[in-house]
């Protein structure tokens, strides 16, 4: 999740994705329903976010982590977005798995 910090503060939506599981069952809930898919993820956010002065500085404040399973742990926390355009805040639940040795995001509702 540092990693992911910098790559959006860097305006790295790109390099941001890479903690999330890239394949077309990766799931994110948020204000706009439910979005399947890392390809059609990665859209959202550049669309939301298309300049720095939209993605801001991301700070991420972890509340819960939670095991699911041996392969498995959900994370509730918060994030907060420094931005020229006005601040955004919210919560999030994530849900990480093991795949091929790394820890990726296969779930997110964010709001």
């Amino acid at each position: 999740m540092k990693a992911q910090e910098i790559a959006w503060s860097n305006h790295d939506i790109e390099g941001y994705m890479q903690g999330y599981w890239k394949n077309d069952s990766l799931k994110f809930y948020g204000s706009s329903g439910l979005t399947y898919g890392w390809n059609k993820t990665l859209s959202n956010y550049k669309r939301g976010y298309p300049t720095k002065d939209y993605s801001g500085t991301l700070k991420f404040k972890v509340n819960d982590i939670s095991k699911i399973n041996s392969g498995s742990y959900f994370v509730m926390g918060e994030y907060h977005l420094t931005r020229k355009v006005g601040d955004a805040n919210g919560i999030f639940m994530i849900i990480f798995r093991k795949i091929k040795g790394s820890w990726k995001i296969i779930a997110d509702t964010s709001a």
